[in-house]
């Protein structure tokens, strides 16, 4: 076999009969299988053993050679080659044809290849192919034209007419006489001509049949090819053949197909032998043509041929495409032993980096290196022996079992995986039960709930993959998420409302103004009861020497309460002291107003101070956020457990529950919900007088129960009790939002009805009092639609996922810096006066592409080509500055990818990305794994609404993406210069807007209901849109240029995604943007071999101009094209990768024709051939490295997990004694 990462690239092409005939082992010339008495393969049969090879490993078919001395011996009985039995899954056999017959792929397509090159329409090939026509061929000296087409009758009548002066032929054997009789070279001369001139459709016709007939000429195909005299039968074991119970057999449906074909095979060989009458031939082979069309692909054309049950048979077309095909199932994923699935269970227990693992799962996993270490213990005496102890489940096994899987990681993986961190790793601990633990804390992650989720376990075998999983994959190093580098790992729902109960303040607590020297004595003190966690409470400033408190704060008293002091315990210890949740806080300042001279009134103090917030779910993530700035992947793993640990253990002693009680009703509820139905009263009447429509009826009277229901909401939330259970839930961000508690207490408000529009009625009770039979059936529509949105949601956003997977798959980061000239300025992007998203986020982790100086003091903030940081973005910020010019992947010219300067910073690591890395399926993970939270379909209010009628959520980001034409478009002014007038055209309900431009004036027509951008007067450029709506994309492209149009997109994909609440970094989106721009299509292709409409690659283009200016000639122009991401997948230079995407024939042909070469850049093309990917450790530079030997000094950055907790152990145990 040939080593997968030895060669460079793969071809495919059009395979001559000869080359078929050369590939086969023998010529499969009966229709039978295997003999229904002995089992075994007939001669000559499908199943051969003289053509394919032994059915038994080193035996031949009668017996007389068995074993491996024999090796390579041909027995002359039978005939069979004595070798392993598994190339029967290598050889392949040929079936003779008695009659050429045409490649279905190649007459079918579209567009129909055969009728490209031929010049003649599909329909005629068909009449041709299929034995209705005859053709020309040969017109002699007649009148008739080549390749005319002549019915049975006219056949006739010409051949008594003219007789021998001229031939025509029908069937396949026609069409290869005319595919023979093409001189390539000399319509390639003509079609060039033609194209000087030609126009319209014409030209269209004719630069597609040169771009097929070059593809001919470059790949070394012969047209002829595409009919075969041979076909090759694949080996039998990829269509075998097995025994059922009951003895029948169940079989591959190409066995059935290629009998067919086989049959009608000989019966044709026999008409022929016979001289049987033409039309009996004729027929014959038709059927045959039709026998090998089903075989190739069953259903392309006419009525498939059905199996058993009416089921259409599977063809090798349909063994390759979709989700079952070739390419999805068994080439991009296998799979695989030694991995398992169970349900899920919450290990509150576990370390970050620790999962629980059953027994009975690990003996089974972890069976090899059980029987190896039994071995070698001398515990068992061969392995036999060994796997005998392990069934028998013996005591030593169990002793084995927990040294084996000591320190060798195991992934678990949650479906769906929409990002990387649905596949992590972790070191197995043992636990009794049946089924897997999980960390909390990874749940947000996985997305995964203990409501009866399973999960599958994989174990690492190699010391390569056991080093990766630790190295890369270890759980506890993926703190940050990498769409938006915020903490993934944040504490939830148990843990949050701990924290906050914890750090909770009450006046008049028992306890409340006592002074305490050091932590110790606070938690003494609450041990004994003599303090309540919310107590207020004083403590020596000094009790915290490591603490960033000033001079002068350190020698006064700090006051605080007695929870925020046990949260403190969990901090690292020169982490500033949290007293209040802020963000000055975390940025090492505590505020002088909590602190007290020695010897002030604390009671006194305390009467006037206000109560500080207890910190909530974001507060919290914030922390942790700043740990991990601060002491990087380990301490921060090390702090979250502590933070878990105190959120359980504190919510647990907290004893919150919710009772009916706790849901207090508003007693003003029915005066503002009687407001409002006379509101409603008032506006009926409006309407029922003329003088406003019914739309604007509508319009308020939703407008008035919206108003009402934010009433009562806004005085329930005043008039709410900070200790209740359900706001304390809500409001610390643990369980439930506000408006769950408005349709407890307040009222349920507005619904849904089928349609999508908001019904008029409100259901105006609440749960806590019940719903009246008719505002529970109102409120069904509702929940009904949610639960089918959400079904529908999950389905196109992975399909959206998948899309971008394929178009960015192979951008990785190549080299560490571009060198490019061009940067991108960015400032806040804004809609109206709502900001979408701030200077800040978007500069921060990028490099700066100029010097950015304050504009006030003239100091440089950042040089140029150096990473901006958070301080620096700050800076930026205060300073004023509105834009800074940064490298983007907009202005990347790194060819297949980036570089570290235009990509930034790694947001998983917030470090600099590092060559290797796979940028391009983390943007498709990024932007794809939130697409689940975006909105299926907006709200229509009734109507035609205005702008706010504009597609949103999901449905927005595949416009965007698939570049179509947006709905509720926006007209653009093709010149810069001044809108003239606007006028109203009433007969045809539209508004005429009047550009006049430097040198011509454009009038644009608009719906009269549109909102105008403009208005009489303004000065405007060209791409400026001129009504409220979004802009297409491709006329923006055509009167701006690509970096316009890049930033738009990039605008309109943020707007989207932040108005849901969703943080994607600009990164991830600019990466898929620039996918959609890097072809251009040729106009005028000079002197270069480039056919003037072809789609080229940028860099391609540039590459092929280099060369022809090089020699002195004419080089093309083009215009950039913007491709949807399914086109830009699909027109990849990759076949491999493009064919296992979508319309995987149809790839395949036209690569064949064209004899494609692969280069293998991608990532899928080189899973699919199984090589290891040219990225992360799998990048060329790395794949000689072989683990050496070191000395003791080079393992300080290697740790074990076990050795740190012990060094942990000894250091606490050192402080301990020096304390004392």
């Amino acid at each position: 076999m040939v080593d997968v990462n030895k060669f460079e690239s793969m071809q495919i092409g059009l395979a001559s009969p000869d080359k078929i005939r050369s590939w086969s082992y023998g010529e499969v010339k009966k229709p039978e299988t295997i003999n229904y008495r002995t089992l075994k393969p007939e001669k000559d049969g499908l199943f051969d053993e003289r053509i394919f090879g032994p059915t038994k490993d080193w035996e031949c078919a009668c017996g007389k050679y068995k074993r491996i001395r024999y090796k390579g011996i041909v027995c002359d009985r039978c005939g069979v080659e004595v070798t392993r039995s598994k190339v029967r899954r290598e050889r392949m056999g040929h079936i003779e044809l008695a009659a050429p017959v045409t490649h279905i792929w190649y007459f079918k397509g579209i567009p129909s290849r055969m009728g490209l090159v031929l010049d003649m329409s599909p329909r005629a090939l068909e009449e041709i192919i299929y034995f209705a026509s005859y053709v020309v061929t040969e017109p002699g000296n007649t009148p008739m034209e080549k390749k005319q087409l002549l019915s049975e009758r006219e056949y006739r009548e010409k051949k008594q007419e003219y007789g021998p002066r001229f031939s025509a032929q029908i069937g396949a054997e026609a069409i290869k006489t005319l595919l023979n009789d093409v001189d390539i070279n000399k319509e390639v001369v003509e079609l060039k001509d033609e194209l000087k001139n030609a126009t319209g459709q014409k030209r269209t016709r004719a630069v597609r049949r040169l771009d097929i007939l070059e593809a001919f000429v470059q790949s070394g195909n012969e047209l002829s090819w595409m009919v075969m005299d041979a076909i090759p039968v694949i080996p039998p074991d990829l269509r075998p053949m097995v025994q059922l119970e009951g003895g029948r057999f169940a079989t591959s449906d190409l066995n059935d197909l290629y009998r067919r074909v086989i049959n009608r095979n000989n019966r044709l060989k026999r008409l022929l032998d016979l001289n049987a009458p033409g039309i009996i031939v004729q027929n014959e082979k038709r059927m045959l043509q039709e026998a090998v069309d089903a075989l190739i692909d069953n259903g392309r054309r006419g009525r498939p041929v059905a199996g058993p049950g009416n089921r259409p048979l599977k063809s090798l077309s349909h063994m390759l495409k979709g989700k079952q095909g070739r390419f999805r199932q068994n080439l991009l994923g296998k799979r695989v032993d030694y991995s398992g699935r169970s349900v899920i269970d919450v290990g509150p227990h576990l370390k970050m980096n620790q999962m629980g693992l059953p027994v009975p799962m690990a003996m089974e996993l972890f069976k090899p290196f059980i029987m190896k270490e039994l071995v070698g213990r001398n515990l068992a005496s061969n392995i036999k022996n060994a796997k005998r102890k392990i069934e028998r489940q013996d005591d030593d096994v169990f002793s084995v079992l927990e040294d084996v899987i000591k320190e060798h990681p195991v992934l678990l993986n949650r479906a769906p995986t929409l990002h990387r961190l649905g596949i992590q790793a972790f070191e197995p601990v043992l636990v009794s039960g049946k089924s897997m633990r999980l960390h909390p804390l990874v749940c947000e992650a996985y997305n995964a709930d203990f409501d009866g989720d399973q999960m599958a376990i994989h174990v690492p075998l190699s010391d390569e993959a056991q080093a990766e999983s630790r190295l890369l994959m270890l759980a506890a190093g993926h703190i940050l998420a990498p769409k938006d580098g915020k903490p993934v790992v944040t504490p939830s729902q148990d843990m949050v409302i701990g924290n906050y109960y914890l750090t909770m303040e009450e006046a008049g607590r028992e306890g409340e103004g006592m002074i305490f020297n050091s932590p110790d004595e606070v938690e003494l003190a609450y041990k004994d009861g003599i303090v309540h966690w919310h107590s207020r409470v004083g403590i020596k400033a000094s009790a915290y020497p490591k603490k960033t408190f000033t001079k002068e704060q350190l020698g006064k008293i700090l006051v605080t309460s007695v929870g925020k002091i046990i949260f403190n315990t969990i901090l690292p210890e020169d982490f500033p002291y949290i007293n209040e949740p802020t963000e000055t806080n975390i940025n090492n300042f505590v505020e002088d107003k909590y602190f007290l001279e020695p010897g002030e009134d604390i009671h006194e103090h305390l009467k006037n101070a206000p109560l500080v917030p207890p910190f909530k779910k974001g507060y919290l993530s914030d922390i942790i956020a700043e740990v991990y700035k601060r002491y990087k992947v380990t301490e921060t793993s090390f702090f979250l457990d502590r933070m878990k640990d105190l959120g359980y253990n504190t919510s647990t002693k907290s004893g919150l529950t919710v009772g009916i009680s706790d849901i207090t009703q508003l007693p003003d509820k029915q005066e503002i919900i009687d407001a409002a139905h006379k509101k409603v009263d008032m506006v009926t009447k409006q309407f029922r007088r003329g003088l406003i429509t019914d739309h604007e009826r509508y319009e308020r009277v939703i407008g008035i129960w919206n108003d009402a229901k934010d009433v009562i909401q806004k005085r329930l939330m005043d008039s709410q009790d900070p200790q209740n259970p359900i706001f304390m839930m809500s409001d610390s961000g643990a369980r439930g939002n506000i408006s769950n508690f408005t349709q407890l207490a307040g009222m349920r408000g507005l619904m849904a009805a089928p349609n999508g529009e908001i019904m008029e009625l409100p259901i105006t009770s609440n749960f806590r009092e019940g719903l009246t039979v008719l505002e529970m059936f109102i409120s069904t529509h509702g929940a009904r639609k949610g639960m089918t949105d959400t079904a529908l949601k999950t389905a196109n956003s992975g399909y959206l996922t998948r899309r971008l997977v394929d178009v960015a798959q192979d951008v990785i980061v190549r080299e560490k810096d571009c060198g490019t000239d061009r940067g991108l300025t960015i400032s806040a992007i804004t809609e109206g006066n709502e900001m979408i998203e701030p200077l800040y986020d978007r500069i921060l982790g990028r490099y700066a592409h100029k010097t950015v100086k304050n504009p006030k003091t003239g100091e440089v903030i950042v040089p140029a080509n150096t990473m901006i940081t958070e301080d620096q973005a700050q800076q930026i910020d205060d300073a004023g500055i509105k834009e800074v010019t940064i490298r983007s992947a907009f202005t990347c010219n790194t060819v297949h990818g980036v570089c570290e300067k235009c990509y930034g910073r790694n947001l998983a690591t917030g470090d600099e990305v590092e060559v290797g890395e796979a940028v391009g399926t983390v943007a498709a993970q990024s932007i794809g794994e939130p697409g689940t939270q975006l909105t299926m379909r907006n709200f229509h209010t009734g109507g035609v609404a205005g702008n706010a009628d504009i597609t949103q959520g999901l449905p927005r980001v595949q416009e965007i993406f698939e570049a179509r034409n947006p709905k509720g478009k926006a007209e653009i002014s093709e010149v810069t210069g001044t809108v003239e007038s606007i006028e109203e055209n009433p007969a045809e309900r539209t508004k005429e807007i009047t550009v006049k431009g430097e040198s011509d004036t454009r009038t644009y027509t608009v719906p009269i209901t549109a909102q105008m951008r403009v208005a009489e007067g303004d000065y405007i450029h060209r791409g400026s849109a001129l009504n409220e709506g979004s802009v297409d994309p491709k006329e923006l492209l055509k009167v701006r240029d690509v970096l316009s149009t890049e930033n738009y997109l990039l605008h309109q994909v943020q707007k989207v995604y932040r108005m849901q609440g969703v943080e994607v970094s600009d990164k991830h989106v600019e990466i898929m943007i620039r996918q959609m721009l890097r072809k251009v299509r040729i106009m005028d292709p000079g002197d270069t071999d480039v056919l003037p409409g072809t789609l080229m690659d940028i860099n391609d283009f540039k590459n092929s101009n280099a060369d022809t200016v090089v020699k002195g000639g004419i080089p093309a122009t083009a215009r950039p094209v913007l491709l949807g991401i399914t086109k830009a997948a699909l027109e990849t230079n990759s076949f491999l990768s493009a064919a296992s995407f979508q319309e995987t024939t149809r790839v395949l042909t036209d690569a064949a024709i064209r004899g494609k070469n692969d280069p293998l850049v991608g990532l899928k093309e080189n899973v699919i051939i199984g090589k290891l990917i040219p990225a992360g450790t799998g990048m060329p530079n790395y794949r000689g490295i072989k683990p050496e030997e070191i000395g003791s000094s080079s393992t300080d950055g290697v740790y074990s997990i076990s050795q740190l907790e012990e060094k942990m152990k000894a250091e606490d145990a050192n402080k301990s004694k020096t304390t004392k």
